[in-house]
């Protein structure tokens, strides 16, 4: 049994689909079978079962992929404190942000001026759904829902309503968020874990967001409210840069518009030392807001 054979099966497991594993390992589709299929026939088992040409993953496969996963995790764990025991130079950390990347600028900023030899791989533009716990860290709006994670509350951030200066209401500082039911709204799109939020919280107020502009960029968002096309819900850590002095951000006093970040890390893996400092780090820095 090879580490390779391992590899490719963990890779078949999580797709459950011979062409789309094969993409991603970078191999044609018949090698990887054949690949597949020696292991099974060295395991004496089948590890998936076929229908056509589909397969699943089957009881002796779920019972297999266990222990391979934990495997090579356990091996990645050993490379992973092998180097950081060397004398490298740079360390790296591999940061996910799921949330919060227009206040990650200003956070590696400060980082930086400390400890400027270590270096990121940042993961950028993943939905929560979708992401793997191939990463050190991870900024997150909700709690992953992965095993083996532990997730770690950063701060509890307000989401105002952000008005265009002209606005009728951008002289007040605060509204009940059913004053704004009749407005047109500009929004990121569903499945977008701020939009289910923010939907959540229009039910509260008795109303239905009517919602004109739909865009996946923060930034997007404030320069469409600046630009007097719409009002929008802004998190006030997250998304604070965003804004500017032609935008005006209106507390909500009812229903309370609140969402939590968390820092998450893979409970079982090998967390670097330089992933440890930077953990310290987001936990001291968002102690301040």
């Amino acid at each position: 049994m090879e580490l390779l054979q391992l590899k490719y099966f963990q890779t078949v497991a999580r797709h459950e689909h011979m062409t789309r594993a094969a993409e991603e390992l970078c191999i044609v589709q018949p090698a990887l079978s054949k690949m597949i299929s020696l292991l099974e026939k060295e395991l004496g088992v089948q590890l998936f079962d076929r229908v056509g040409k589909h397969i699943k993953l089957n009881q002796n496969g779920s019972v297999f992929l266990k222990h391979v996963e934990k495997a090579l995790s356990s091996l990645e764990d050993g490379k992973r404190e092998l180097a950081d025991l060397s004398l490298e130079k740079h360390k790296y950390i591999d940061l996910a942000i799921l949330v919060g990347s227009h206040i990650l600028s200003d956070i590696l900023v400060e980082f930086r001026k400390e400890y400027s030899n270590i270096r990121f791989h940042l993961l950028q533009h993943v939905s929560r759904s979708a992401i793997q716990p191939n990463f050190d860290l991870c900024i997150s709006s909700a709690p992953l829902e992965l095993q083996n994670i532990h997730s770690t509350p950063l701060v509890n951030e307000e989401i105002f309503l952000a008005v265009p200066s002209n606005h009728r209401l951008a002289g007040r500082s605060s509204i009940q968020l059913q004053e704004v039911a009749d407005e047109d709204f500009i929004s990121l799109r569903p499945g977008k874990s701020l939009r289910g939020l923010t939907d959540d919280f229009c039910r509260l107020a008795g109303f239905t967001p009517r919602i004109v502009f739909e865009t996946d960029d923060p930034a997007t968002v404030s320069r469409l409210v600046k630009a007097g096309l719409g009002v929008a819900f802004i998190p006030g850590v997250s998304w604070g840069s965003t804004t500017g002095s032609s935008v005006i951000l209106l507390h909500i006093e009812e229903p309370i518009c609140q969402r939590i970040l968390w820092l998450s890390w893979v409970r079982d893996r090998y967390l670097t030392e330089s992933s440890r400092i930077f953990r310290q780090f987001m936990i001291d820095y968002f102690s301040k807001f």
